[in-house]
């Protein structure tokens, strides 16, 4: 039988009702003419589909991947789990200073709002009660818990180096990220580069920015992990005494060492030598009978991060993915002890094997990461619908999942989706873009009506506001 004839008597089944036309109008849009399309939508009370499109079908799903990560994270770890970065001295070696990292990604983080600076003012204040004013101390940065492949080997070349791609480790700082800032008045030469907040000793940039006039930021930082030079392409909006864009911080370990000590000298505190873990932790992929480069003695003081229900609802308010990648890594640690064994490949397996215990079908789950970034992901409409299926009826972590969620046309990256609709502030999901994808997964609640929803476009041909216009259309249509 043709593929034509196929979908012609797919129509006419879906006709039949449930706000099933909707789905053809959806289906049919010319801006998804040439796309791969899923779609799956459930009935929470009954357990049932209420209408599906090559629901089974794997389809890159760009940020809502966030949703299996977060959730695994809750499943695994409990939702008041608290990263902990402890401050000791080293048994064998008095004066060293160890900062043991746990892969917290909060530490000096923006995301809420509080004084990035509380870690180094509160660690300086403790160990200015205990240290000894005479002595010289060094410091010694333990950010190895992930190892230092920090990102995924499926990211592209055009996002490594900018702050939406910043790598994961042991030790973050500032959201391993930070703004390179610029004069555009002069329309005839390159933007000028005036500064990074905060400063960053021995970053260089080659400059091939131009300017623009449509006031858009389409400015690139480009760079590898542990490299301090950059280059810079794209056009950024000229006309402006400061711009900026943001990029990700080479060696955060190294820079979270270097501020640390600041904050030391300042409070009195002696300190010469400031380095990480990361040379000792390559020598010891070579040499085993080298890896055990300290010993953690006399304790000096221990920072917690906000619980995983606040740093999750970042995750998923915000697509945040930093904390993404930290999360999926922390699972694969979790899994895997061995330092040396790749976190995000533990975390990524893990959550396959966990899910497919709870008797899921993971056939159609590729991934890659954990925020959603890397092209190469992979996952069915149905799948999402599953998982949601289970947070909200199954989980012990229910809450906490599903109020990470923004709601359509009110809060989060879901803001400006489904405003002014009937379902503003009934629907709450996670939304995924990038290059040729669009995608929204999550609940419609409306009085006794309760959906799980799951929508993805690949490869659309149109622009994205359409897509996203006939996307809102469709669910208008339930």
């Amino acid at each position: 039988m043709s593929k034509n004839i196929l979908f012609t008597l797919f129509l006419v089944f879906a006709s039949s009702g449930y706000g099933q036309t909707s789905l053809q109008k959806f289906i049919g849009h010319p801006a998804l003419k040439h796309a791969s399309v899923g779609v799956s939508v459930v009935d929470m009370t009954t357990g049932k589909p209420v209408m599906e499109y090559d629901a089974r079908k794997s389809l890159t799903p760009a940020s809502v991947l966030k949703l299996i990560t977060t959730a695994t994270a809750l499943e695994t770890l409990g939702e008041n789990y608290r990263y902990k970065t402890d401050v000791a001295l080293d048994a064998g070696n008095p004066s060293r200073i160890l900062v043991i990292g746990s892969g917290d990604p909060t530490l000096a983080s923006e995301a809420f709002h509080g004084n990035q600076q509380l870690f180094f003012i509160t660690t300086a204040e403790a160990l200015k009660k205990i240290l000894q004013p005479e002595k010289e101390y060094s410091l010694y940065v333990v950010d190895n818990l992930f190892g230092y492949n920090g990102i995924s080997p499926e990211w592209t070349w055009i996002d490594m180096g900018n702050y939406y791609a910043a790598g994961a480790y042991g030790i973050s700082v500032f959201d391993n990220s930070y703004r390179l800032f610029f004069n555009t008045t002069n329309r005839n030469s390159c933007p000028q580069i005036l500064r990074t907040e905060p400063q960053i000793k021995g970053l260089t940039f080659q400059n091939e920015l131009t300017l623009n006039n449509t006031g858009i930021d389409n400015g690139y930082i480009y760079g590898v992990p542990f490299s301090y030079a950059r280059i810079l392409r794209g056009n950024i909006p000229g006309g402006r005494t400061e711009f900026s864009i943001k990029g990700d911080i080479p060696d955060p370990g190294l820079m979270l060492g270097e501020t640390l000590a600041d904050y030391l000298r300042q409070a009195g505190i002696k300190i010469g030598k400031v380095e990480t873990a990361r040379e000792d932790y390559l020598v010891g992929q070579c040499a085993p009978e080298k890896r055990h480069s300290y010993r953690t003695g006399q304790m000096l003081c221990t920072h917690v991060s906000p619980p995983l229900k606040e740093i999750i609802h970042e995750v998923n308010m915000e697509s945040n993915n930093h904390y993404a990648e930290h999360l999926i890594r922390t699972i694969g640690r979790k899994s895997k002890n061995d330092i040396y064994a790749d976190a995000l490949e533990a975390g990524t397996t893990y959550v396959s094997d966990y899910w497919k215990k709870k008797s899921f079908d993971t056939t159609s789950l590729q991934m890659y990461d954990g925020s959603g970034l890397a092209p190469q992901n992979a996952v069915s409409p149905s799948a999402f619908t599953q998982l949601l299926v289970y947070m909200y009826h199954r989980s012990e972590f229910s809450s906490a999942f599903f109020d990470s969620l923004p709601k359509a046309g009110r809060e989060g990256t879901l803001k400006n989706f489904m405003g002014n609709t009937r379902y503003s502030g009934k629907i709450v999901a996670k939304s995924g873009s990038i290059g040729g994808v669009q995608c929204y997964a999550g609940y419609l609640i409306d009085g006794n009506k309760k959906y799980a929803f799951a929508v993805m476009v690949n490869k659309f041909n149109g622009t994205r506001p359409q897509v996203r216009g006939a996307i809102e259309q469709f669910l208008q249509g339930l």
